[in-house]
């Protein structure tokens, strides 16, 4: 008789874990930074139709990055509640944590399920407040951790090379032009070169406390884009001029014009 097949459990959660850290890393990052008037949403994404951010409620956006049709269930699912909810009780009632926290309920539960794969997603949650002190910034990985983030945050691709770039410029309470052209520049920023990424590739939202409206989420437009970064070209760095050089391939004297080599005065 065969013995049946064993693997312990902290074997089996790892390559779960290493299942969904891989997928995820396949995308491209996503960032969110905290600005003077709300939460500043950035990524890549040459797609007009498949996005990575979206409105969940009044004051609630949704950010992710891995397979799309897996953080779009969420999205969706999200949406409902908060109709729901708010419909039922009051609009009042729909908060950013209560969100952060359904959807970190249903990414536990999937994760440590032997049923089916672990969703291979992170998500954000940002909610904005009356003033920058009350926003709110949650990060969610794939088994369902929450962590409350402060300032910005990056999940997807080459996290820590973009977080590591935004640390050391980041600033709070920066205008939205600022925070834009920041989180712009640490996407295109890896350890070999810096990409300027053109403003009809990017997908850019903000949820802007000073809108007039309910509804604070917007999508800025390439056109706005173009606007805001104004001009992105690479300044070119200048290289030294040749020295000249003799015969020998030493160092040619210094005449100080083009005619030959001035003789030194004789003492």
């Amino acid at each position: 008789m065969s013995m049946p097949f064993y693997v312990s459990p902290e074997q089996l959660m790892k390559d779960r874990a290493d299942f969904a850290r891989k997928g995820i890393a396949r995308g491209r990052s996503v960032v969110a930074v905290q600005y003077a008037d709300g939460v500043l949403f950035a990524t890549e994404n040459p797609s007009q139709a498949l996005h990575k951010v979206s409105e969940i409620y009044d004051r609630i956006a949704f950010a992710a990055v891995g397979r799309y049709n897996e953080f779009e269930n969420l999205r969706i699912a999200g949406v409902r509640l908060a109709d729901m909810r708010g419909y039922a009780y009051d609009r009042r009632d729909v908060t950013g944590r209560g969100l952060a926290n359904a959807y970190a309920q249903t990414l536990g539960t999937i994760f440590s399920s032997g049923g089916e794969k672990p969703y291979e997603v992170e998500l954000f949650v940002a909610e904005i407040g009356d003033s920058a002190a009350d926003d709110q910034l949650y990060r969610l990985t794939y088994d369902g951790q929450v962590a409350d983030e402060h300032g910005f945050a990056v999940m997807g691709g080459a996290a820590d090379v973009v977080g590591g770039y935004l640390e050391e410029r980041y600033a709070e309470g920066a205008s939205l032009a600022d925070a834009l052209r920041l989180a712009v520049e640490a996407l295109g920023h890896n350890e070999a070169e810096h990409r300027v990424i053109e403003a009809g590739d990017l997908e850019i939202a903000v949820l802007d406390r000073t809108r007039s409206q309910p509804r604070k989420f917007s999508r800025l437009r390439p056109a706005r884009l173009a606007e805001l970064l104004g001009d992105r070209t690479p300044v070119p760095t200048a290289e030294p001029a040749e020295q000249p050089t003799d015969q020998t391939g030493a160092p040619a004297a210094d005449t100080g014009d083009d005619g030959p080599p001035v003789a030194p005065p004789v003492s």
